[in-house]
């Protein structure tokens, strides 16, 4: 809930990149790194300093959430963390009190202890990389929790007092069937679970699996299949009272992610680490992702940042429609474009072929996909950009 007389356009959400994994899973692209000491404390001193070089940007504003991610950010330790949470509630910006701070966990390193210490320290949100509840399928993916483990760490982090718990399910999996998918979908209804990202395997460049994708490409469920498995989610996740709210996201009343709507809606945010991004003033930017790199510049007095790229007006706003898209509500054309100007006739045009072709679903002002439309998100994206 938005707090009445707030000035929405000062809310900006801030992400911390903590790239440590206990091991690289094998289809993951990430920047990821070993789970060493010295490491910690090199990454630590550097976001230190990070923080304080964007202070005068943030000072004054609103944050609308935050977010660790990584990697493995549990890794981190509930000390360093909240180190950083503390940092930034006494260097100027508006904290509110109910802030929504998440941190990325894997099952395999959750125990109550560990929980009760994140909570202490102020996380509010775990986000749990369960992935799938068949173990065979889990070591697959190289992943190092089994089901039963996945389903421990969810009531575990619940009963440490963190009650706002969202889950990753992947489904397109190498030797996943339906049979396998339900399975799987069965064993969640009961868990203590607030929100649930679902996402197809997609195989990107530089992973163990690109490597291995002529073979894999073989054991991976056809279109059909797929179809299938997605209906399948979105009939599961409605009867257990989370509803889908984005083309990836379901959750149960009150708990969409703050932070990531913010992605959908084009709020600002500004990223901290090594490849972390940003998106502030119009502007898209990456840190360097290279550890080394990124600590050397800091401790220079220099920007860790080695990517930087400005859309035009126009671009930038058929962009921001697309993603906005991704939202089941959809969004109000007319809202859209006094925030962000007039749409170009060619894209108007665009939206009256989509909504004869039953992709759109137009009411007034307001525009959102259709049930078709959803499954076809990318192609109307290509139409629209």
């Amino acid at each position: 809930m938005q707090m009445i007389g707030k000035d929405l356009s000062s809310e900006f959400s801030v992400y911390f990149h903590i790239p440590f994994c206990t091991r690289k899973c094998d289809y993951c692209h990430f920047y990821v790194l070993p789970d060493k000491e010295s490491l910690h404390e090199k990454l630590l001193e550097g976001l230190l300093w990070e923080w304080e070089k964007n202070l005068p940007l943030m000072r004054g504003k609103t944050l609308a959430s935050i977010y660790f991610g990584g990697g493995t950010p549990s890794l981190f330790g509930p000390k360093r963390i909240g180190r950083l949470i503390e940092v930034i509630k006494m260097s100027g910006v508006l904290f509110p009190p109910d802030l929504e701070i998440t941190l990325e966990a894997n099952p395999e390193k959750i125990n109550l202890s560990l929980m009760q210490n994140y909570a202490a320290v102020g996380i509010n949100r775990i986000s749990i990389g369960i992935q799938s509840l068949n173990t065979e399928l889990l070591k697959e993916l190289g992943r190092l929790h089994d089901s039963e483990m996945a389903k421990q760490a969810v009531i575990t982090t619940y009963e440490a007092g963190i009650s706002n718990i969202t889950i990753d399910l992947m489904y397109e999996l190498p030797n996943q069937t339906l049979r396998k998918w339900e399975e799987t979908l069965t064993q969640i209804e009961f868990l203590p679970i607030t929100h649930l990202s679902l996402y197809n395997l997609t195989i990107e460049p530089q992973t163990v699996f690109f490597k291995k994708r002529k073979a894999l490409s073989l054991l991976i469920p056809d279109a059909n299949i797929s179809l299938s498995m997605y209906r399948l989610a979105l009939k599961k996740l409605e009867e257990y009272g989370l509803k889908q709210y984005e083309i990836s996201a379901f959750s149960k009343p009150g708990f969409h992610s703050r932070h990531n709507t913010g992605y959908w809606t084009g709020r600002p945010f500004l990223g901290f680490g090594p490849s972390a991004f940003s998106f502030w003033e119009g502007k898209r930017f990456q840190n360097a992702a290279n550890l080394s790199k990124y600590h050397a510049a800091l401790e220079a007095g220099q920007s860790p940042v080695d990517f930087t790229e400005k859309l035009n007006p126009e671009a930038h706003r058929r962009e921001l429609l697309v993603i906005h898209l991704r939202l089941i509500k959809g969004l109000n054309l007319k809202v859209f474009e006094s925030a962000h100007g007039a749409l170009e006739m060619d894209t108007l045009a665009s939206i009256e072929l989509l909504t004869k072709q039953g992709l759109i679903e137009k009411n007034d002002h307001n525009i959102r996909l259709t049930s078709a439309g959803i499954l076809y998100h990318d192609a109307i994206a290509s139409e629209l950009i």
